[in-house]
C-alpha cells in the first residue's frame, strides 16, 4: 500500500453497525483484517501497546514475502485473541483513525471480529463465567459461598484445580468477594435530600451513584470512600435505584446481544436521573468509558443513551470542575507523601485528562508520581492461563516505574489494574508500598 501522511485532526469515531449481517459475514470480516493488516505492517507505531500487534508482525514476518496479505488467513485469531480493547491504538497512537480517508479503527475491528467468534459458539466456557459478573456477585453474596471462593483464591492446591478446569491461571491475583455488599451497606446510611442546583454552579449539586459491580461485590470500601468525600463537600447523594452490569465484561468476549440486554435494563433508570439533573458516577473506569462512549456508539440514535453519556462522570472529573466552580473544599488535613499514581487506559480514552492525580497534587506535601502507560491486566485478559505471563510482560515497564522512590503508596483508579501492578512489583522484589485506591487517599488526605 503507498505511503500516506497520517490526519493531523482530533480522531473521530463511528458508531458500531453491530445490527447488520454484513458486520457478522466471516469473508467481509477477513477482507477488512487484510486490509487494515496491511496497513498495520506498513507501519507498525503500536508495536509496545500490547500483545496483539507483535503478534501480526510476527505472522507477517515469517511469511515469504513479509507482507500482510501473504498470512494464512486462519492465524488471524492470534491476533484478535491478544486484543482486551483498551483503544488505547486508536485514541493514542493510530495516525490513520477517522477522518482520514483510510479509516482504520483497530478495536473496533477485533471486536467485530469477537463478536463473530461469539455468535458462532466459538467461546469458552471461563470466557463466559468471568464475564457474567451480576450472577457471580449474587452467588457469592451467600455468606457460605463467598467464604468457599475466597479460600479457592487463597489455596494453592485449589487454584491448581481452578487453572486445569477454567483455564485461570493459578498466579494471578483475583478480587475476594466482600461479605457485605456496597450497595445494601450504603442504604443504612443517611444521605443528605436531594436539592436543585445552586446559583453559580456548572457542575451538578447532586450526585447518583452508579455503584459498578466490582464496588458493589468486592471492594465496597471503595463505594464508601465516594460517598465520605461527597458527604465532607455537601453533595447531596443517592444510589441508583436499581443496576445491573454495565456490560463492558460482555463487550469483551463480543457478546453484543448480552450488552444490549444490560442496557435495556440500565438506561431507563439512569436516564431518569440524567434529566432530573443529576451528576452519575461510577468508581471504575471502564464502567464510565461504557456510558459515556461505547454504548453511544452502539446506540447512536438513542434518546436515553445520548441523556446518560452526557449525565456521566468520572469521579475525579467531577471533583475537579467543582473545584473550578470554587466548590470543592481543599482543607486537607494530612499530607499523603510520594504517591505513585497509574492513569487506567480505559481512563485515558476518555480524554478527560489527568484529574486524579491534578487533585491529590492539592494536597500540601503530596508529589505524584504520573505513570500513564498500560498494566497489562485488562479486565479478565490478565487472569487467563494462556495470557497471564503476556499481561505480566506488558506491565513490567509500569511495574518498574511504579516502584521507582519508595512511593509511600502506589494508586490506580481501576482497582484490577491495581492489585495487578501491586503483584508484579512485589514479583520482582521492588518492595512492598502499600495500595490504596484514589478515592482512599482523597479521604485519607480530608482526614474523615
Amino acid at each position: 500500500m503507498p505511503h500516506k501522511e497520517g490526519s493531523l485532526e482530533a480522531p473521530t469515531r463511528h458508531p458500531l453497525d453491530w445490527t447488520s449481517e454484513a458486520f457478522y459475514d466471516p469473508e467481509k470480516r477477513d477482507a477488512e483484517l487484510a486490509r487494515v493488516f496491511d496497513i498495520c505492517a506498513g507501519c507498525r507505531r503500536c508495536v509496545s501497546l500490547c500483545g496483539a500487534f507483535p503478534a501480526l508482525f510476527d505472522l507477517v514476518d515469517a511469511t515469504d514475502s513479509g507482507e500482510a496479505h501473504d498470512v494464512d488467513k486462519s492465524k488471524y485469531g492470534q491476533v484478535v485473541d491478544q486484543c482486551y480493547l483498551c483503544d488505547l491504538c486508536y485514541m493514542t497512537k493510530c495516525p490513520y483513525v477517522p477522518p482520514h480517508p483510510w479509516n482504520v479503527d483497530f478495536p473496533h475491528l477485533m471486536l467485530r471480529a469477537k463478536a463473530i467468534d461469539y455468535r458462532n459458539g466459538d467461546v469458552k466456557l471461563r470466557d463466559r463465567v468471568l464475564s457474567n459478573t451480576d450472577v457471580l456477585g449474587h452467588l457469592a453474596g451467600i455468606p457460605v459461598v463467598t467464604q468457599t471462593v475466597n479460600a479457592v483464591n487463597h489455596t494453592k492446591a485449589m487454584r491448581g484445580v481452578m487453572e486445569e478446569a477454567l483455564g485461570v491461571d493459578r498466579k494471578a491475583w483475583l478480587p475476594d468477594f466482600a461479605p457485605h455488599k456496597f450497595r445494601s451497606a450504603a442504604k443504612r446510611a443517611s444521605p443528605n435530600k436531594a436539592r436543585e442546583v445552586r446559583n453559580g454552579e456548572r457542575t451538578p449539586g447532586k450526585v447518583a451513584i452508579y455503584a459498578t459491580c466490582y464496588v458493589n461485590f468486592n471492594e465496597p470500601g471503595i463505594g464508601h470512600d465516594l460517598l465520605a468525600v461527597l458527604d465532607h463537600n455537601e453533595i447531596d447523594w443517592v444510589l441508583v435505584k436499581s443496576e445491573a452490569c454495565c456490560g463492558m465484561p460482555l463487550l469483551e468476549q463480543g457478546n453484543l446481544e448480552g450488552v444490549a440486554k444490560k442496557k435495556a435494563h440500565n438506561m431507563p433508570v439512569l436516564a431518569q436521573y440524567a434529566r432530573e439533573g443529576y451528576a452519575l458516577i461510577g468508581a471504575v473506569p471502564s464502567c464510565v468509558l461504557m456510558y459515556k462512549h461505547e454504548l453511544p456508539l452502539m446506540f447512536p440514535d438513542d434518546a436515553e443513551t445520548r441523556a446518560v453519556s452526557d449525565a456521566f462522570w468520572d469521579p475525579f472529573e467531577y471533583f475537579i470542575s467543582r473545584h473550578r466552580d470554587g466548590l470543592l473544599k481543599t482543607d486537607f488535613r494530612t499530607p499523603l507523601g510520594n504517591v505513585s499514581y497509574h492513569v487506567p487506559c480505559h481512563a485515558r480514552v476518555q480524554n478527560i485528562g489527568r484529574k486524579t492525580s491534578e487533585l491529590l497534587s492539592l494536597v500540601p506535601d503530596t508529589q505524584v508520581n504520573v505513570v500513564e502507560r498500560c498494566s497489562g491486566h485488562a479486565g479478565t485478559f490478565g487472569v487467563k492461563k494462556e495470557f497471564h505471563a503476556m499481561a505480566m510482560k506488558i506491565g513490567t515497564p509500569v511495574f518498574r516505574l511504579m516502584a521507582q522512590g519508595e512511593p509511600g503508596f502506589i494508586a490506580s483508579d481501576c482497582a484490577l489494574a491495581g492489585h495487578h501492578i501491586a503483584q508484579g512489583i512485589g514479583e520482582m522484589q521492588l518492595g512492598e508500598p502499600p495500595l490504596a485506591h484514589p478515592l482512599t487517599l482523597l479521604r485519607r488526605a480530608y482526614g474523615i
